[in-house]
């Protein structure tokens, strides 16, 4: 499932660049833009602090969307075909949302480029670098899982779509993406500490620019999301081919 997804990906570089697109404008007009009128204190460069957080909102977004895939799959009986082989179930779960995680990680480097070219001050160590990369496809390995849970909840692609489209924005907003958790109404602050997207960003934001290794608290939350939907995943699979 990997190697289709990566030859898929070789043969339609085209995807890569339009998704690039948004992401791009984000960190090079939005974070310019708002450098410049000084809208949080606090934060240091603005370009430097969101780039993180337009690196989760492309992924995310990307990884959320993995799941009609397997709406398309099931209206052709192609999974049926697949989940009623010999494969474990699990297999194909961990496997689908691993290649959605490799997925929507190719926004990695273009954010970056992008935002280094704008004058955002990202730490360049090879180390951090990679490490953001591993723990990025980690975190949308969990909600390239989420998406299958609602393809298999979800008995048609516009009612899969419609509840993508709602959670998306909302899921970027609540977090710590673009905006300190601090400086949040009551309600929208503790909807960030419950965001697995919050931990991500924070994560990454620490391995890129404040070059820490403290991460062990975000390593943690974020792997109870991350096994926790993968497990809901495996659990309710046989229901996609009733």
């Amino acid at each position: 499932m990997i190697e289709m997804e990566l030859r898929r990906l070789r043969h339609d570089p085209l995807e890569i660049i339009t998704r690039a697109i948004q992401p791009v404008l984000w960190v090079s007009v939005f974070g310019v833009v708002m450098a410049r009128v000084r809208a949080f204190q606090g934060v240091g460069d603005y370009i430097t602090f969101i780039t993180p957080g337009v690196i989760l909102q492309s992924s995310t977004f990307i990884a959320l969307a993995y799941g009609i895939s397997l709406v398309f799959e099931r209206d052709l009986g192609i999974l049926k075909k697949l989940v009623t082989s010999p494969i474990p179930r699990s297999s194909i779960v961990i496997g689908r949302a691993l290649a959605g995680g490799i997925r929507a990680s190719t926004q990695y480097i273009i954010v970056l480029a992008s935002a280094i070219a704008v004058g955002a001050k990202i730490i360049v160590n090879p180390v951090n670098l990679l490490s953001g990369y591993i723990f990025l496809i980690y975190g949308c390995m969990g909600f390239t899982s989420l998406s299958m849970i609602l393809a298999i909840t979800m008995k048609t692609r516009e009612r899969f779509m419609g509840i993508i489209g709602a959670i998306t924005m909302p899921l970027f907003f609540a977090s710590n993406a673009l905006y300190p958790i601090d400086v949040m109404p009551g309600i929208i602050k503790h909807l960030a500490i419950i965001n697995p997207l919050t931990y991500i960003v924070d994560m990454l934001r620490k391995l890129l620019v404040y070059n820490s290794c403290e991460i062990l608290n975000d390593i943690v939350i974020l792997t109870v999301f991350v096994v926790g939907v993968t497990g809901i995943a495996i659990k309710i699979l046989n229901r996609i081919v009733e």
